[in-house]
């Protein structure tokens, strides 16, 4: 019977066993992927798998089994492989059937050769992802995952006994200076097929696609969507069920690591001699240096098994309809009420002792966006009468997003930083946003097609679903924008508009990254850029916005900030308030935060009732002031105030708590409207 370390260290002799039992048979390659995932349902197999995410490439041994936790920043065209090929030996004729699958190159023994027009080889297909690690993923989160690791690696020196593992710094150099490569690899006048070792051959139909950078190229860009982002790019070859797979879907994938050098060397001389004849190479020189970049600095992964993340906390079982995992969430959920009671006083020390901003920031962060089937049978179970007027847009609006404007935050001041420390502390990804002009005159927020390369160019708002987003408006100058801006929240279109007039503002990046970023906040959607048109792609990201005054974006709720305390010494304060709290507290904080936002949700047709007779009573009372946005909105709060407390459906308490809650923050920004004359 195979040992961890044939599975884990050397796949390929696994699937060689396999392949040579089922031939023909094609039942082979299902009972590959049933043999992994079998063995990775032992008992904390995943965890003996090296990541990615944790392990330098150059400690894995080519040819492995690896993991990687990714966002798909993009999607390559398909490609044609040698799925089974056939080798002959020209002295004995002697054939020999090998697969191709999960192989950047065919591989032969000595004196053997590949047989291209053998009536045994299958030409098969496979779909090439360009992964990149989860943007903004917190420290604590990189870290919870390399703690439960198991994996036991080495700088690997035995895959390549002719060569030497190169560093990061010796690889990038290679992919300017390819010429010190090929010399490195051929030695004095050797052949790379020659005898040192076995023949390889390229595995994909469409030859000539690949090219290392020229040498006046400049360093390979790893297209991530933030800046100073760190941790390995890959090319994550699928073979099935591609099509489930999207951008921006956050995958882990186990499968077999491919590093092998002699890529690099096989594209560099097919750009040599296709520079001969151009019309033998389609592609552009762009595009074959972003497809296909050396393999020591994008990894490739040959799938075998590929999983959607419903989350990424490491504190949270990875599926929770799972029987154990409904253990652990049972068990936490008998703990909730003191969990909230802390992290309510936690956040309100944060807020400088204002318990109202602080209620409101729990129910921001576990505010999520629902699937629209879901949102259309959940609200429209109450969509009567009244409610009608309420829900009337249930099909183009995201139900369940929950932008908060916290206004009142002192200007140029860290206190926005040390908050958005706190909120990097509790959830998985987040990302500041500072709108300076700098940012949004230079800074690239939409994706956009560079059809030279043929690759999606990323940008700030290509994140990962459930990201905390937080807009920092403090760092604005005044004056710099309140009398050149005016965002309008929509117009008979459907869109956000910008109003453009004199001023430093005026430039188009900037305009385009205020529409988006005000797209983002109302339809939670991002037009990425096509050139020759847009297309719309959903997401689900948590906005706060700090400001202030009222922001200049659109938000579905704005909290005044009321200090009840003013630090001496603000960064002083923040600090300690992080060092006090004690790690086993901080953990039920994530777990909290993120076991929330995945409950399911519902209300009875008797609180349907009672509510639709409260607001009925309500316009009366207040025809004015009552609106149709204001039921949506104390629904809202209804809503994650219920699920804060760890019930799924809508009780009256929490209606009237609701209320309650929604009046104190009217109150409130009215009281300071008098106060300055400013607008609500």
């Amino acid at each position: 019977m195979p040992c961890v370390a044939d599975w884990l260290n050397n796949p390929f002799s696994i699937v060689q066993g396999i392949f040579a039992q089922n031939v023909p048979n094609s039942d082979w390659e299902k009972k590959v992927t049933e043999y992994f995932k079998e063995k990775l349902k032992e008992n904390n197999a995943t965890n003996w798998v090296p990541s990615l995410n944790d392990v330098p490439v150059h400690y894995l041994k080519p040819n492995s089994l690896v993991k990687f936790r990714c966002m798909v920043q993009d999607m390559f065209d398909p490609e044609f492989y040698m799925g089974v090929y056939e080798t002959v030996d020209p002295n004995t004729n002697a054939r020999v059937l090998h697969f191709g699958k999960y192989r950047d190159v065919a591989e032969c023994g000595p004196q053997q050769e590949i047989d291209l027009n053998s009536s045994q080889t299958v030409t098969s297909e496979r779909q090439t992802l360009y992964c990149v690690p989860v943007p903004g993923e917190s420290a604590w989160v990189k870290e919870a995952y390399i703690s439960a690791s198991q994996a036991r690696v080495s700088p690997s020196t035995s895959y390549t006994p002719s060569r030497h593992k190169r560093s990061y710094e010796e690889d990038e150099d290679m992919d300017l200076h390819p010429s010190k490569q090929k010399e490195q690899h051929m030695g004095s006048g050797g052949d790379i097929h020659g005898c040192v070792e076995p023949k390889r051959l390229e595995t994909e139909a469409s030859a000539g696609h690949h090219l290392i950078s020229p040498n006046c190229s400049p360093p390979l860009d790893l297209n991530f969507p933030l800046p100073g982002e760190k941790g390995p790019a890959c090319l994550v070859k699928v073979y099935e069920s591609w099509d489930t797979f999207k951008v921006n879907d956050v995958l882990e994938v186990y499968g077999i690591l491919s590093v092998d050098p002699v890529l690099s060397i096989v594209n560099n001389e097919e750009r040599d001699s296709s520079a001969l004849d151009p019309m033998e190479c389609m592609d552009t020189a762009e595009e074959q240096r972003v497809h296909s970049p050396p393999a020591s600095l994008v990894p490739r992964i040959h799938v075998i098994l590929a999983q959607k993340l419903q989350h990424i906390n490491p504190l949270l079982p990875a599926c929770l309809n799972e029987e154990e995992s409904k253990t652990f969430v049972s068990n936490f959920m008998s703990e909730l009420s003191p969990v909230r009671a802390e992290l309510l006083g936690f956040l309100t020390h944060a807020l400088l002792g204002d318990s109202l901003a602080a209620e409101y920031l729990i129910l921001h962060l576990i505010s999520t966006v629902m699937s629209f089937q879901r949102s259309f049978e959940s609200w429209t179970k109450y969509s009567r009468h009244t409610f009608k007027q309420s829900y009337a847009r249930r099909d183009v609006l995201p139900l369940g997003k929950f932008t908060v404007n916290l206004s009142g935050c002192p200007r140029n001041s860290i206190f926005t930083e040390h908050i958005y420390r706190i909120i990097q502390q509790l959830v998985p990804a987040s990302y500041r946003l500072q709108m300076t002009i700098e940012n949004m005159n230079h800074s690239r927020f939409i994706p956009h097609k560079d059809y030279t390369a043929n690759r999606l160019v990323s940008g700030v708002l290509q994140l990962a679903s459930n990201t905390s987003l937080v807009v920092d408006e403090t760092q604005l100058e005044q004056g710099q924008l309140d009398t050149t801006v005016t965002l309008l929240k929509r117009n008979s279109n459907c869109q956000v508009h910008v109003s453009i007039s004199k001023g430093r503002f005026q430039e188009l990046t900037s305009v385009h990254n205020v529409t988006a970023l005000g797209n983002l906040i109302t339809w939670q959607k991002v037009d990425y850029d096509f050139s020759y048109h847009q297309m719309e792609f959903p997401c689900n990201i948590n906005v706060l916005i700090t400001s202030e005054g009222r922001s200049l974006l659109p938000s579905d709720c704005q909290v005044h900030l009321q200090p009840q305390i003013i630090p001496p010494n603000m960064e002083e304060y923040m600090n300690s308030l992080l060092t006090a709290v004690l790690p086993s507290v901080l953990n039920k904080f994530r777990i909290y935060l993120s076991l929330l936002r995945l409950l399911d949700y519902s209300i009875s047709d008797e609180v349907t009732k009672a509510v639709e007779e409260d607001f009925v009573e309500m316009r009366k009372n207040d025809p004015e002031s009552i609106t149709a946005d204001d039921l949506h909105r104390t629904l809202l709060v209804a809503r994650f105030l219920s699920l804060s407390a760890g019930q799924t459906t809508l009780s009256r308490e929490r209606w009237l708590r609701a209320k309650q809650l929604e009046a104190l923050r009217k109150a409130r920004l009215q009281q300071q409207k008098c106060v300055n004359g400013n607008e609500l």
